[in-house]
């Protein structure tokens, strides 16, 4: 099966702007954002999938402020007097540590099933996310909440995330796809890159960096012991990157033997498809959408591509897509038709996420896909796992702590560290995490 794990949004949820690259998140900058409909909008989605018979889990919410962050530094006192020096004399760093963009599990972690490692276990590698500041914190706790959400070593394997700098970005999963036959069977894992670290003179954007690097990809299939004979990278289309297509989850999405992806979405498609084919020694069902059907603007202002592909008990999928995508006329154009003729991609559902789609996330930038066995599954922390019990509490949770809305000014008051630490200590109750939290009560 293919479990999916979605980010729960946290307390403080906040349109800071921080992301350069991504136009949703620049262009909301500083307005107002709503933390406590965020996390149900989120909750209301995992919810939906679980009630269509999906496995769903829930990753939970990194701690914010990140106080350690600020001591390295050079920041002393209290937390709250460290709080109170940040937002008089560095407010750029106070937006940074407060960011909740650990939600968009799509950047926790890149996964290998079992079927395709050396050792038959299911591996995390955490992405260590080393572009930007407020992204480059989460590997840490990333990794933690990860062994505490699966936590059985004889079914998974945790890796630490590769070293951070210029030469190993890695944003995760974001840029990884696994194409199969059967999702217990070995498949073909696909890693989509913007650049090469290493090598001059080698096709590049030029607009915005380039966030995953072909090194980093390699480095993480490594790690995996995935056979090299099974795997495909590809290099991300340096135009599409300078036009706000940040991840390759933002220009195309795969599932099963189906490749849902935007005319300029790579270097040398045709190529690609054929290698891709090829390995998976079965038909690769590809949906190629040309330019004058969807321009690229269009894919990245309705995050068409950001969508989530199902397979249903008949075998056929259901492409799940945000709000924007029915308010976008060549969008929701193209999907009508696609749901009418396509023989796989025969259903378009449509969810409401956006709080997330304001910050540049959508469906699925929120979860992370773990294929599992009945097995494995039974080796994952149950208290994670959404259930009808789960989702009644985890609703409780947010209305009982979230605020209804929220100023990156608000981030300022130092009332707020105890907020999230006394919310956070709860739900480490209701979700069975332990102290993978490393702040006091």
């Amino acid at each position: 099966m293919e479990a999916n794990f979605d980010g729960l949004v946290g307390p403080t949820h906040n349109y800071a702007g921080l992301s350069d690259g991504n136009i949703a998140s620049k262009s909301n900058a500083k307005d107002k954002s709503h933390p406590k409909a965020a996390a149900l909008q989120g909750l209301s989605k995992a919810k939906a999938l679980k009630d269509r018979g999906f496995v769903q889990g829930i990753l939970a919410p990194h701690a914010r402020p990140d106080i350690l962050m600020l001591k390295r530094l050079g920041f002393t006192g209290s937390d709250k007097q460290i709080i109170e020096k940040v937002a008089k004399g560095h407010p750029e760093l106070l937006t940074n540590c407060y960011s909740s963009s650990a939600m968009w599990t799509a950047n926790a972690a890149t996964v290998s099933p079992s079927a395709d490692t050396y050792d038959g276990r299911v591996h995390f590698t955490p992405a260590n996310l080393s572009n930007k500041l407020h992204r480059s914190i989460e590997p840490e706790l990333t990794g933690r909440i990860l062994k505490q959400t699966f936590r059985d070593d004889k079914f998974f394997h945790h890796h630490s995330h590769l070293p951070s700098g210029l030469y190993f970005g890695d944003e995760g999963a974001a840029n990884h796809t696994r194409f199969c036959k059967d999702y217990s069977e070995k498949g073909v894992e696909f890693f989509v890159f913007g650049n090469y670290s290493l090598r001059q003179g080698m096709p590049a954007p030029k607009v915005y960096p380039a966030r995953q690097s072909f090194e980093a990809s390699q480095a993480v299939a490594r790690l995996h012991g995935l056979d090299m004979e099974k795997v495909v990278f590809a290099q991300q289309n340096p135009d599409v990157i300078d036009q706000g297509v940040f991840h390759n989850d933002v220009i195309s999405v795969g599932n099963g033997n189906v490749y849902f992806y935007h005319e300029q979405a790579l270097l040398d498609s045709d190529a690609v498809l054929s290698e891709i084919a090829m390995k998976l020694d079965s038909q690769l069902h590809s949906i190629m959408v040309p330019t004058k059907s969807v321009s690229v603007q269009d894919a990245v202002s309705s995050y068409l591509f950001n969508s989530q592909l199902l397979t249903k008990n008949d075998g056929k999928m259901v492409i799940v897509v945000p709000e924007e995508c029915r308010a976008n006329p060549a969008v929701w154009s193209y999907l009508t038709e696609l749901e009418k003729t396509d023989k796989i991609v025969n259903e378009v559902l449509v969810m409401d996420v956006t709080e997330s789609m304001k910050n540049g996330g959508g469906p699925a930038c929120l979860r992370l896909r773990v294929a599992l066995t009945d097995t494995e599954l039974g080796g994952v922390n149950p208290q994670t796992l959404l259930t009808d019990s789960l989702y009644t509490q985890l609703t409780k949770w947010v209305e009982k702590h979230y605020r209804d809305q929220f100023l990156p000014s608000d981030l300022a008051d130092p009332s707020l560290i105890d907020e999230v630490r006394f919310a956070l200590d709860e739900l480490t109750q209701i979700m069975d995490l332990g102290s993978v939290y490393d702040f006091q009560i």
